[in-house]
């Protein structure tokens, strides 16, 4: 519709123009009854999220005809191109990042995030809120980081333990031409619990209380902003249930992050609207706003592809980045290993990546279950041309972008089946609050059948572990990596494990080594967790919705 408009617009007069946008099909708040104007005004706003300290376009991947394919997409000078060029067609225009910008990568995490202040600079973003990443290399390189992009950073949320004084502003507010467009920061509460503990040492979390409301209504009834953004970092899940909460009222779209998801049309709530824009700068969203006399009349999205073909790379950032990563390079794209298959992690239940990281893992330690969290990470390994893909360091720090030490202990049967019903109720509840993430643990060692249908507590039908059944009263040998702050005897979020010991190696070093031994590997879909009703190839979809992950816009 919108390539559409542009076309004509020299040909059409102005009053034909209004009809022809006042005629369009219109949902929630737009005012669609505005009568016939010359004073018309087009805003569009483009969002970013989970860049996951991606630099540099990278293999992306997409389901297309039943099946999984591979293109390279993202980088952050090519998404620079994308931006001017979209500033060039409308100076009117807003670009925000929902946060986990500045972890994700072996530049990142080599350099605490210092490479990317000057980097994100000259991207010249207007708004950007914290994620649950931020925190990662603690507070005050936290504060440090995001103080230093010159572009506003909000956060309702997040405030200084020992003063209870905020860390950010609470929103920012830009007005055009007589329109004022609000954007409130809500970062996920969770993140003490989500991420190590000691990560977000010394900062308070609020989550959605009375404060946080009256801050929403004062946005709309006192300071007379007449379109209303929540910047959240919550997850779809709980996104979506707060678009159809009383307290957004006053919201009109909740701009979402943190579960990587591509949505290619907007949810509706009963009070917002919800977008989230893929991941690892693979796609930046776009919301065109259209208003007649100070009212919006329209809304478009689009979820742009950041094609490298279409977006080359601009020539001044891109040299910028290529110096900033210069002292890390040789480290980074050293080899380590290869693989003969695809290296991806997408799916909810299991990923190739996973099992050769798990694999890696009980090989290491000789446990029965070796254990790692669920999670979005990585971009896809591909071998090309029948030829085994090499793996280097960046690759592993994209696939494990914290590096902790083993631990191991022992469990029961029973422990075992109880904590995975817990897992499996963060991953697969039909309630959006109780969502934690969306992806289930993954291992090696142990297989699982299971109802994701089914209510709490009651998901599971069947365990084998090292190919018998799992025996309730038997003590079985695990491992998983140390989450610092945690208590000894925790072992990825399971309680009370008997026998803890923490390893002298990282899981670093444990996936170089057997890399080193057995590549080139070949992981592939075992089903290793397995339910009937989610098939192989499950992505994610959002309970009370018609939403499906679309991994590409042809299907």
């Amino acid at each position: 519709m919108h390539r559409f408009k542009t076309q004509i617009l020299s040909s059409l007069s102005l009053f034909a123009l209004l009809i022809l946008t006042l005629s369009c099909k219109t949902d929630g708040k737009i005012d669609n009854k505005t009568s016939g104007s010359q004073d018309t005004l087009s805003i569009n706003i483009l969002q970013t999220a989970d860049i996951h300290g991606q630099l540099d376009t990278h293999p992306e991947l997409f389901w297309e005809d039943g099946e999984i394919i591979f293109k390279d997409r993202g980088g952050l000078a090519n998404i620079k191109t994308l931006f001017e060029k979209e500033r060039a067609k409308n100076p009117n225009t807003i670009i925000v990042d929902g946060g986990d910008l500045i972890q994700g990568s072996g530049y990142a995490a080599l350099s605490k995030g210092s490479i990317f202040p000057e980097i994100i600079k000259n991207m010249q973003y207007d708004v950007i809120i914290p994620g649950n990443w931020e925190v990662v290399y603690g507070k005050e390189i936290m504060l440090d980081v995001m103080n230093s992009y010159d572009t506003q950073v909000v956060a309702h949320n997040m405030f200084h333990e020992e003063t209870e004084k905020p860390l950010f502003p609470p929103y920012w507010i830009k007005e055009i031409e007589g329109i004022k467009i609000g954007f409130v920061g809500l970062n996920d509460p969770d993140v003490p619990v989500r991420q190590n503990p000691i990560f977000s040492k010394g900062i308070e979390f609020s989550g959605v209380n009375k404060e946080f409301q009256n801050t929403l209504d004062k946005l709309k009834t006192e300071k007379g902003v007449d379109v209303l953004f929540l910047v959240t970092h919550l997850g779809v899940f709980k996104q979506v249930n707060l678009a159809n909460n009383p307290v957004a009222k006053n919201v009109d779209y909740i701009l979402g992050n943190d579960t990587h998801e591509r949505i290619r049309e907007p949810i509706p709530g009963k009070f917002a609207k919800v977008t989230e824009p893929g991941a690892f700068g693979s796609f930046v969203g776009k919301l065109e706003l259209d208003f007649v006399n100070g009212k919006l009349v329209k809304d478009t999205y689009e979820l742009i592809d950041v094609d490298p073909e279409k977006f080359p790379a601009e020539e001044d950032l891109q040299k910028m980045i290529d110096s900033a990563k210069a002292p890390y390079k040789g480290n980074l794209e050293t080899i380590i290993g290869y693989t003969k298959t695809p290296l991806y992690r997408y799916l909810t239940v299991e990923n190739p990546m996973d099992n050769m990281i798990t694999d890696a893992a009980r090989w290491k330690t000789g446990v029965d279950i070796a254990i790692s969290n669920g999670f979005r990470f990585g971009n896809p390994i591909v071998p090309e041309n029948g030829k085994p893909a090499p793996i280097t360091r960046a690759n592993l720090w994209n696939l494990l972008p914290v590096n902790e030490r083993l631990k191991t202990g022992k469990a029961s049967g029973k422990q075992i089946k109880d904590w995975l019903e817990k897992e499996m109720h963060n991953a697969f509840s039909q309630q959006p609050l109780d969502r934690f993430g969306g992806w289930l643990v993954r291992f090696s060692g142990m297989k699982v059948e299971f109802d994701s249908k089914k209510p709490e507590g009651e998901r599971i039908e069947k365990i084998t572990v090292n190919g018998e059944p799992i025996q309730n009263d038997k003590l079985y040998s695990i491992s998983a990596c140390v989450r610092p702050g945690d208590p000894l005897d925790n072992l990825c979020r399971m309680t009370d494990v008997k026998n803890v010991e923490v390893m002298d190696y990282t899981i670093h070093d444990v996936v170089e080594e057997y890399l080193k031994k057995h590549s080139p590997v070949s992981p592939s879909l075992e089903q290793r967790a397995y339910c009937q009703s989610l098939g192989e190839y499950s992505f994610s979809t959002v309970p009370g919705t018609k939403y499906q992950f679309q991994l590409s816009p042809y299907i």
